[in-house]
């Protein structure tokens, strides 16, 4: 259904860091840095961070939350350490959700303030 996701970010090597470390943790690769913008993936770019290219600031947007798909509980787990060493803030720490049966999910701000989370569906 979607070719890509877009965040805008204020400060894009802060925002690389950031991806690179958390996306690293479920094992999505950094596939380029341009002067404005990253991509991450597995066979194409799915997730950029970007400047805005109206040239105004980039802002946060009230009720949205990028998903990512993890591998396991653990993948989960290193997803959140990593957002909180990488200057994330947590917004859900890992743990079973009510949104389904078996959902496990860690939910972080990245430094922009975005709200990312990580989740899987686990048996135990």
């Amino acid at each position: 259904m979607f070719s890509h996701v877009t965040l805008g970010t204020n400060d894009l090597s802060r925002a690389r860091t950031f991806y690179d470390s958390v996306l690293g943790a479920l094992g999505h690769e950094n596939l380029g840095n341009m002067e404005k913008a990253s991509l991450w993936g597995d066979a194409g770019p799915r997730f950029v961070v970007l400047k805005p290219a109206d040239g105004n600031v980039a802002s946060v947007g009230n009720g949205l939350t990028v998903g990512f798909a993890a591998a396991d509980r653990a993948a989960v787990d290193e997803f959140h350490k990593r957002a909180l060493e990488t200057g994330g803030t947590d917004a859900g720490a890992p743990g079973f959700r009510d949104v389904g049966p078996n959902v496990y999910a860690a939910y972080v701000r990245d430094p922009d303030g975005h709200k990312i989370v990580a989740s899987c569906i686990s048996e135990g």
